[in-house]
């Protein structure tokens, strides 16, 4: 099967301190959390369009590049993995809250990365290490499960599409 390319918009740009949400009503990107001293985005945040998780929200994605782009950027990315995770919730709700892991079509220095397994180990595990300090500070736990290849995480997107036509 051949993977094509996902559009993602970013919520919150690598580097930030500062957790945006994209609010499909007002059709804006809105502050929604100050995060704490020291505690910033390690690659761009955003999600998949056309999707919904079991969260109720879009899919969320890490966009692994050179690239510091802007809350409201949309691109083309290469899916290349995912972290299956299940996230705690204060009230004690477990729920599944994967995050895709995509490389932009137009990066020059990922360009040869196409698996999760072309990646440094090191990133992978600072980016597992990052939400679960992430949710730990807002009182949740972040428990990463495994991690998937390309296709299968391929698979779990088109499966989660909110138009099933496409």
């Amino acid at each position: 099967m051949e993977i094509q390319a996902i559009p993602v918009i970013i919520e919150s740009p690598k580097g930030s301190g500062y957790k945006y949400n994209y609010e499909p009503d007002s059709h804006c990107i809105k502050l929604s959390k100050v995060m704490p001293a020291g505690l910033v985005f390690p690659f761009d945040f955003g999600f998949i369009t056309g999707t919904k998780g079991e969260d109720g929200d879009p899919l969320d994605v890490i966009v692994i590049s050179e690239i510091k782009s802007f809350p409201g950027c949309c691109m083309d990315c290469r899916l290349i993995g995912a972290i299956q995770a299940n996230q705690t919730e204060k009230n004690g709700e477990t729920m599944r809250n994967d995050r895709y892991l995509a490389v932009p079509d137009v990066s020059q220095l990922f360009k040869e990365v196409d698996s999760i397994d072309h990646l440094p180990e090191g990133i992978i595990s600072q980016i597992e290490c990052f939400f679960e300090n992430y949710n730990e500070q807002a009182g949740k736990k972040f428990d990463v499960l495994k991690r998937i290849d390309a296709n299968e995480a391929y698979n779990i997107i088109q499966n989660s599409k909110t138009d099933k036509t496409k």
